[in-house]
């Protein structure tokens, strides 16, 4: 029976470039001369330390536009709230979102369902698994979910026929 996946996967190699571009364009703009601006990337967050509120929206856009360049979505960030830290610095930080949770799962198959099409979903772990009768039914709800405005990015892998 022909099925695929549905998955959320972020390449870490890819955020280590961007976060690394970052850094350079930072240590390197004019507006951020004689401050303090940190950026670190952990093992599934990006920890962003910057002099003050206007600097670290600043590095974020040109995060979010690194990331882009990069081929990898904004979607994939969930930004914490905004903490004072020391000597009137922000820090923030940004968690980096991999696999779908219970609850975007439930509204994935939400959103197949009410395609009306001849498929069953099902949520497995960190991933849903859309399984039919015919591939084309199976192709119709991936070009759904393309134009469905869903909060995380997805990925549609291990197309079998």
């Amino acid at each position: 029976m022909p099925s695929f996946d549905i998955v959320s996967k972020v390449d870490m190699q890819e955020v280590d470039n961007a976060v690394n571009q970052t850094i350079k364009e930072v240590e390197q703009r004019f507006d951020f001369k004689g401050t303090h601006n940190e950026i670190s990337l952990e093992k599934d967050a990006i920890l962003i330390l910057a002099a003050d509120d206007y600097k670290l929206q600043a590095i974020v856009e040109i995060l979010r536009g690194k990331l882009v360049r990069r081929g990898l979505s904004p979607k994939c960030l969930d930004f914490g709230k905004k903490e004072p830290a020391s000597h009137m610095a922000v820090r923030q930080r940004i968690a980096i979102v991999q696999g779908i949770s219970k609850e975007k799962g439930k509204d994935l198959v939400k959103l197949i369902k009410d395609t009306k099409l001849k498929v069953q979903a099902q949520i497995m772990d960190d991933q849903v698994r859309v399984t039919g009768k015919k591939i084309d039914d199976l192709q119709e709800v991936i070009q759904a979910l393309k134009g469905a405005d869903v909060d995380v990015e997805l990925q549609f892998v291990n197309l079998r026929s």
